[in-house]
């Protein structure tokens, strides 16, 4: 039923313009759904919608586009959390440690990325040899990334 209830309000958040909880509330009445104001404003921030102006003096509801970049940049915060052990670099080179068996993960989560100065990533079982444009990009990722694991 919630499953099925938040398809219908992205259905129509997406094809009207809705401004408001009360009216996003009789929508989903006129469409079959029986609930309350406080479902609504729960499934509101499952959702992640949010509340912008619409072009034409007033506001409405969208549903935020996640970008794949910001998916990757998610997914790879929370692999590299877990499984890196350590990073330095030397030149242009960087070698990422990981816990055994996850440089894999690592290097294909990089790769995807798709960051400029990355030339590309060699894994092994638990290291990864990041390949950097030149030694000021790779002095660079370091620090972010030791930011990052923090």
């Amino acid at each position: 039923m919630k499953t099925n209830r938040q398809k219908q309000i992205v259905e129509l958040i997406t094809k009207k313009s809705i401004e408001t909880q009360e009216q996003l509330l009789q929508e989903l009445l006129d469409c079959g759904y029986k609930c309350t104001q406080a479902t609504v404003s729960r499934d509101i921030k499952e959702l992640q919608v949010v509340k912008a102006l619409d072009g034409i003096g007033g506001y409405r509801y969208y549903i935020p586009r996640k970008s794949e970049a910001d998916k990757f940049d998610a997914r790879f915060r929370i692999i590299f959390r877990e499984c890196v052990t350590s990073l330095d670099y030397a030149q242009n080179l960087v070698v990422i440690k990981t816990m055994p068996g996850l440089a894999a993960a690592a290097g294909a989560n990089l790769d995807a990325l798709r960051i400029p100065a990355v030339l590309g990533t060699i894994s092994g079982d638990d290291t990864t040899l990041v390949i950097m444009h030149d030694a000021d990009s790779a002095a660079a990722f370091c620090a972010e990334i030791r930011k990052m694991l923090e």
